[in-house]
């Protein structure tokens, strides 16, 4: 029997659905029937470098992390949490192995449909075509978007952008990953926080 909180995270994945365009309650429910549900420990891997991306995620509950290691090194690209459709989005179109990590840096609850169901529930419903063009969109547009910001803007514009859109971040994932994240060394963003008195 479902929980009241698995219950909750289902309407919450129909809410975020509904958010890119109108559908059908029947469609809608067909629909939200191909997710599974997954629990990840914080530090395990949804996603490794080699792997086929086969599904389109939801975070219900938790953060991953987007990141691949160069030299031994973190190099995070994004962070996805509550309330937000993700994967690896260059491997799972072209259906190729991933580059990246995917990875839980909390304890995390995600929803996942392959492809083989999204792309027929696609052919199937208008609506659902729409609403998987626009979120793929949308994700697509996220790391292009953040790519420009990074290079138009200085370390402590990006900082602070980072601070009044995401300061829950800063207390749900490790500093080092921040920093990476706004292509900074672990000390360059605490001179930054102590310049600007965030300590």
């Amino acid at each position: 029997m479902a929980t009241k909180t698995s219950i909750n995270y289902i309407q919450n994945l129909k809410n975020k659905i509904l958010s890119y365009t109108p559908i059908d309650e029947k469609v809608l429910e067909e629909q939200v029937k191909f997710y599974k549900r997954q629990e990840l420990k914080k530090g395990e891997v949804l996603i490794a470098p080699g792997q086929r991306v086969k599904h389109f995620y939801y975070v219900a509950k938790g953060c991953i992390y987007y990141y691949k290691l160069e030299e031994g090194e973190h190099k995070v690209l994004e962070f996805y949490t509550d309330d937000v459709f993700f994967t690896d989005l260059p491997a799972y179109v072209k259906g190729i192995p991933s580059n990246y990590f995917l990875k839980a840096s909390e304890n995390t609850i995600v929803y996942a449909i392959t492809k083989s169901d999204a792309e027929h529930s696609f052919e199937q419903s208008h609506q659902l075509e729409r609403f998987g063009r626009l979120s793929m969109q949308e994700a697509f547009m996220k790391i292009f978007t953040r790519v420009e910001r990074r290079n138009s803007r200085t370390n402590e514009e990006r900082y602070i952008r980072l601070l009044e859109k995401r300061p829950d971040l800063f207390q749900r994932v490790p500093q080092y990953l921040i920093a990476s994240y706004l292509g900074l060394t672990p000390v360059g963003l605490s001179k930054i926080r102590k310049r600007l008195g965030k300590h």
